[in-house]
């Protein structure tokens, strides 16, 4: 039994309906993402499992108990949002212990806790300290710990890196998914960050328009995605229509075959992609395997790589390679595509 699970959820505002029939398991001591662009769905979904709001349809079960119309203060949840929530008027030992005090526990408990949250976030001494005197990285921290001393069933946490600096941010997803392993804590993390959520997650559901069009294990979306939509999300750029043709070898649109390793059973007409670095650039008519021909329209410096945007009668192609051996615009050349590479979608 997972400890949460959405089912057929459907939620909005009025008339405006965001969440679409949607479905979702998160086992005990899994750190979830929900990952989109703004407007897919995942704020909302957060906010349904914290009780922040009730859904139109659907059920909400936690640890095999109906908590669709559980209020928000009976359910023994951490909450870690983008802007901190602090209160500025209080020292860092009354931010931490703001929630023990809630629950009226001795104050020998409540010194206990709060000072060993502290050590754990790596605070020690800062308990006197007023929210206006840390860094932006140590009030997350506050905010991590206050959330963290309730022992709570679950972690929600709300975009909690977005308002840092970019090394800060890459800092503090380390020290989160630091403490989630050692704590052993179930959380759901909600994101618009690729890089940061595949850092991190044990899963990711990538929603589109209200349902999740894939959840999965990160490496498994970034090397097999299911959908186009998924495909484009994690950097695929090239897409070349297909017609099976017999096996593993697929005819192109322009009458060319390609090889491809893992091809998708039962279709009789397909999409296909590869990412720019899995195709290879020799001279024009050299002898490679999965040979395309094309002519090179643009060539863009990228430091340690070269960019190539292709013309071939399969459509343009993006290539990036090193930069070994250079390629003029205007001059013919061959592509390689990799046939354990090419993801059928």
């Amino acid at each position: 039994m997972s400890l949460l699970e959405l089912r057929n959820i459907t939620a909005g505002y009025g008339k405006n309906i965001i969440l679409k029939d949607l479905n979702l398991k998160v086992e005990k001591g899994e750190l979830v993402s929900l990952l989109g662009s703004s407007g897919c769905g995942k704020t909302t979904t957060l906010r349904l499992i914290g009780g922040f709001s009730e859904p139109m349809q659907g059920d909400i079960l936690f640890n095999g108990k109906d908590y669709t119309h559980v209020p928000l203060h009976k359910r023994n949840f951490g909450f870690v949002f983008q802007s901190y929530a602090l209160f500025p008027h209080m020292n860092i030992f009354e931010n931490v212990a703001f929630g023990l005090r809630r629950r009226n526990l001795p104050e020998a408990e409540i010194q206990e806790r709060v000072m060993k949250m502290l050590h754990t976030v790596d605070l020690d001494g800062f308990e006197k300290r007023l929210p206006k005197e840390m860094s932006g990285g140590q009030r997350q921290r506050v905010a991590l710990a206050r959330a963290m001393v309730i022992e709570p069933d679950l972690m929600l946490f709300d975009e909690p890196l977005s308002n840092l600096d970019a090394k800060l941010r890459v800092q503090m997803r380390v020290e989160i998914r630091k403490l989630q392993q050692e704590l052993g804590f179930t959380a759901i993390y909600v994101t618009h960050d690729q890089e940061e959520c595949f850092a991190i997650s044990d899963k990711v559901a990538i929603m589109n328009h209200g349902v999740i069009e894939q959840l999965d294990r990160p490496e498994e979306i970034y090397t097999h995605p299911k959908t186009e939509f998924i495909a484009h999300f994690v950097g695929f750029e090239n897409f070349i229509d297909l017609k099976h043709s017999e096996g593993t070898r697929w005819t192109a649109a322009d009458g060319s075959v390609l090889e491809i390793a893992h091809p998708k059973e039962g279709r009789d007409t397909t999409r296909a992609c590869i990412r720019p670095d899995d195709i290879l650039v020799a001279a024009a008519g050299e002898d490679v395997a999965n040979a395309v021909s094309g002519k090179v329209g643009v060539r863009t410096y990228l430091g340690k790589r070269m960019q190539y945007n292709v013309e071939t009668a399969l459509g343009e192609l993006i290539v990036n390679t090193s930069n070994d051996r250079l390629f003029d615009v205007g001059e013919n050349i061959t592509l390689s595509l990799d046939a354990h590479k090419i993801v059928m979608v």
